[in-house]
């Protein structure tokens, strides 16, 4: 599956796995009245053949699925599903939420959810993704290198040393943000703003959490990092000149 989001207007088309069946239904009345397209699905074993099947533009993922749980599917469909991908639980657990950004989920809800918090997440995920497409096709360039790094915003593809990397939506719009900005420090308030919409509240660790991944799959050190630096109250900082 290498599939965008789709550039024609129209309908998100969003997939909702739960079991809970009168939750979904009424997610799905809600939704669409605020113009998106929603399918729902009731078990996590065959969740991802419909992930795979019908490409949504968004993913909603409930964490305790019968036939296998939430955290399983995202981990096994991160491999091949680019789209956002949003994770409900009805445990308030930072555990829950951390490995589920760790697996490379987009955000985080605990239930009960409320409708108008879910509608603007999504939105907010579906207008991330488009920003990123439309800054880059706005550029004077939508491909960044730096050394053995290779940065393609159009085709949302990451290479290092001529072998793939294969990241997240998250992973890649906060890659995307920081090579922009290489050389110059991004703190914490201006990347949540730029990526989900609100400001840092003191205690959201996506961004920590995504800069953990990213550092792992661009082979950066943990204890060390030198190629996305951290710079003490004050943010991150990549490095332009560390790809060699």
């Amino acid at each position: 599956m290498n599939r965008d989001l789709k550039q024609a207007p129209g309908p998100s088309r969003v997939l909702l796995v739960e079991d809970d069946v009168e939750l979904a239904e009424l997610v799905r009345e809600y939704l669409q009245r605020y113009e998106f397209e929603v399918s729902l699905e009731h078990r996590g074993d065959t969740a991802p053949d419909r992930v795979r099947a019908e490409e949504p533009d968004i993913l909603v993922l409930d964490l305790n699925l019968p036939g296998r749980d939430g955290l399983d599917i995202c981990r096994d469909l991160r491999m091949d599903y680019h789209g956002p991908i949003v994770m409900f639980t009805a445990r308030d657990e930072d555990v829950d939420e951390i490995v589920g950004l760790e697996l490379g989920a987009d955000d985080y809800l605990t239930k009960p959810v409320e409708p108008r918090v879910l509608l603007a997440r999504l939105r907010s995920l579906l207008r991330r993704y488009h920003s990123v497409e439309q800054n880059s096709s706005e550029a004077s360039s939508d491909l960044l290198n730096f050394g053995q790094l290779s940065i393609d915003a159009s085709a949302r593809a990451v290479s290092l040393k001529s072998q793939q990397i294969e990241l997240s939506t998250g992973e890649f719009d906060l890659l995307w943000l920081l090579a922009s900005m290489a050389g110059k420090v991004v703190d914490r308030d201006s990347a949540l703003k730029t990526l989900r919409g609100f400001g840092y509240d003191g205690m959201d660790r996506s961004v920590d959490i995504g800069i953990s991944r990213l550092r792992r799959k661009l082979e950066d050190d943990a204890n060390h990092p030198y190629r996305i630096k951290t710079v003490r109250g004050r943010g991150y900082l990549f490095v332009p000149d560390a790809w060699v």
